[in-house]
């Protein structure tokens, strides 16, 4: 019996360990080369989401990085009440992609992916490009024009299309530095790619 209860307790360490390591974030999430390279498998979620919706990766990768810097069970944080007693959050956003319920369930319904969770990358990335897939179609928003895509991730496509961003100075200057990243994203991937393919090409023959 002791054998067999110190079996199921590293057993069930091993499993936290294992889970700890799926979902920790990247250690450097401002380097994109240094995300997929630890990641593995997530350059290959990228890029089936980029073939799939037509969004580039740095753009798909610039939003995930502002809305949850990859961190897979990101939640809002709480209203204070009083200024110091946590309160309720201000919505039921979560996962890498901080997707509503509502929309993350209008996403499973519209691409068929009804098994999809949104702590898991792969779904997340798809979610994402997606969503500026959405944009498009809705707004008429460039698939590469990463500062007007995240105005719409935000606002909602009726939102964005009444302009409710013009008077949300904050939410412009996030814009902007949603783009900025998108960019560094973009001139980083370009130097790392054809690696990040090889790798992917050498490691599914095991």
């Amino acid at each position: 019996m002791k054998k067999h209860g110190r079996a199921i307790v590293l057993a069930t360490l091993l499993a936290v360990s294992s889970v700890a390591c799926t979902t920790s974030p990247p250690s450097n999430v401002n380097n994109i080369c240094a995300i997929f390279q630890e990641k593995g498998g997530w350059y290959d979620d990228a890029a089936d989401a980029r073939k799939e919706w037509g969004s580039p990766i740095s753009v798909m990768m610039a939003i995930m990085h502002q809305e949850s810097k990859f961190k897979a069970t990101a939640k809002p944080p709480r209203k204070k009440i009083f200024g110091f007693i946590p309160g309720p959050r201000p919505s039921n956003a979560y996962g890498y992609s901080q997707a509503l319920e509502s929309t993350w369930d209008g996403y499973r319904r519209s691409a068929g992916r009804y098994g999809a969770d949104r702590d898991d990358f792969g779904d997340a990335i798809d979610f994402v490009g997606w969503y500026n897939h959405q944009s498009y179609k809705r707004s008429g928003i460039a698939k590469t024009d990463a500062y007007r895509l995240y105005l719409a991730y935000h606002e909602g496509h009726g939102g964005y299309n009444r302009g409710t961003f013009r008077s949300k100075q904050w939410l412009i200057d996030v814009a902007h530095k949603v783009d900025r990243k998108a960019s560094s994203y973009h001139t980083q991937l370009t130097r790392c790619e054809e690696d990040l393919k090889s790798d992917g090409w050498f490691f599914g023959w095991f």
